[in-house]
Parts: C-alpha cells; sequence; structure tokens
C-alpha cells in the first residue's frame, strides 16, 4: 500500500560551487546541501546536485539525496535519484527510490517524491514522498 508524506524540509547549508564557465555566460557547478526535517518523522537529508545553468540563469539538475527519518514506524534510511529544473520563478523535481538503498527498518523502500520551490519558501523546502514499505 502506498503512503503519501508531505512535509518541508529546513536548508541549513547549501554549498554551491562553479567548475566550468562558458564564454556565454553558461555554467556547470556542483552543490552540496544540508537539510533537517521539521519534526513529522525525516530527520535530515543530504543531498549532491549537478547542475546546468542557461545564460538566462534557468537550469537542469541531477540529484542524489540520503534520508534518514522514520516511515510508519519503522527507522532507516535510503537514498533517491532525482532529476530537475528551474525556470527561473520554481525549482521542479522528481525523484525515485534507488532499488536496495534502504537500511534497517526502510529496508526494502519503494516509492518516489517531488519538491516544487521558490525563493518565497526559503529556508523551507517543500518535499512529497509517495512510498511502499512491502
Amino acid at each position: 500500500m502506498t503512503t503519501t508524506l508531505e512535509t518541508k524540509f529546513t536548508i541549513t547549508s547549501w554549498d554551491e560551487q562553479p567548475y566550468r564557465e562558458l564564454p556565454d555566460g553558461s555554467k556547470f557547478t556542483r552543490a552540496d546541501v544540508v537539510l533537517t526535517g521539521t519534526g513529522d518523522g525525516l530527520d535530515a537529508a543530504t543531498f549532491e546536485a549537478l547542475m546546468y545553468y542557461r545564460p538566462d540563469g534557468t537550469s537542469s539538475y541531477t540529484t542524489l539525496t540520503r534520508i534518514v527519518g522514520e516511515l510508519a514506524g519503522r527507522s532507516g534510511s535510503f537514498v533517491l535519484r532525482g532529476d530537475g529544473t528551474f525556470d527561473g520563478t520554481a525549482a521542479r523535481g522528481e525523484s525515485t527510490v534507488v532499488t536496495g538503498s534502504g537500511t534497517g527498518g526502510l529496508a526494502g523502500i519503494t516509492g518516489s517524491a517531488q519538491s516544487v520551490s521558490t525563493h518565497a519558501d526559503y529556508p523551507f523546502m517543500p518535499f512529497t514522498l509517495r512510498f511502499d514499505l512491502g
């Protein structure tokens, strides 16, 4: 049975560094981000993102996220692999649970997640997780 959890994380650290800047103003960056939970079971998360920014500031990105917490009374961690875009106003990301990444009570977790956030949401990152614990 699939369960949906709508929550938000607090962005506690965002370290983004360019590693390739092109003459047209586009660039590649890598971000290392630390998130904390807001008291609903997901305690913490970290993610790394590789981003490509167009000259107009919009971007596309790929992420790997590790989440630690408790879902349906079971504690552990799991990893999400995702892709997203930033259109200049909103960042929209979709991700899926990496098969076999669940630990502890979350071993065997499957599912997907979505996040849509704007600068007005900062320092929070809205997050929706749809999961099945088997």
